[in-house]
């Protein structure tokens, strides 16, 4: 607030008493200066809760508005993220499509892409086996086989078993953000460029996948 809108709230004596140089003057002062900062964020309040415009320091925050918080599950608050903050506010961004198809093999397959910024996931159900499904993760991702656990356990139906394996034979993929409008890697480990990673629509001839 202004010097001159806290003076208009305060008694007419007290006005006539907050002249230049004197004691309540200063301090009036002092309190533009302390409301300065909380205005400021005020003023520019919707960018805190905005994926692509939030600190880095608040992202991790808002993967609980959107229940992704398990991907930066950690056994400490100062450990490091498990990884790049632009595929965190790729998550946070889609956090509404996500928790649509939670619990079908498009949604679970989206959300490692955007985790891991890696495509060619491949889930499969053993025939042998109901209920039981195999995440087979691609060899660019198998560094991060922890993190991929981690989303598979909170991605699957809860009826479901889950069996995490590496697939040697795949060859690295490209990242699912590679490829910019301009034809130019906008990789979320880039700075200050943020993911925007492309994400596939959902399937529209697989009405099974859809959950009920």
């Amino acid at each position: 607030m202004r010097r001159a809108a806290i003076e208009r709230l305060l008694p007419a004596a007290y006005q006539r008493a907050a002249g230049p140089g004197s004691v309540l003057g200063a301090l009036l002062d002092v309190m533009e200066a302390l409301h300065a900062p909380d205005e400021a964020v005020l003023a520019d309040v919707d960018a805190l809760f905005a994926p692509y415009r939030t600190p880095d320091g608040f992202v991790a925050y808002l993967t609980r508005w959107v229940a992704m918080d398990h991907v930066v599950a950690a056994p400490r608050a100062d450990a490091p993220l498990p990884l790049p903050v632009g595929r965190l506010r790729d998550l946070v961004a889609h956090g509404a499509l996500l928790a649509r198809w939670r619990g079908t093999p498009y949604g679970m397959r989206t959300a490692l892409e955007l985790a891991t910024g890696v495509t060619g996931f491949v889930l499969e159900e053993p025939a042998d086996r109901p209920f039981h499904v195999v995440v087979r993760v691609p060899a660019a991702a198998a560094d991060r086989l922890a993190l991929v656990t981690r989303i598979v356990e909170a991605e699957k139906p809860a009826a479901v078993t889950v069996e995490v394996t590496t697939d040697p034979a795949a060859g690295p993929e490209p990242p699912a953000d590679a490829d910019g409008p301009e034809g130019t890697a906008t990789g979320v480990a880039s700075v200050p460029a943020v993911g925007r990673a492309r994400v596939p629509s959902p399937p529209q001839d697989q009405p099974s996948e859809e959950p009920s």
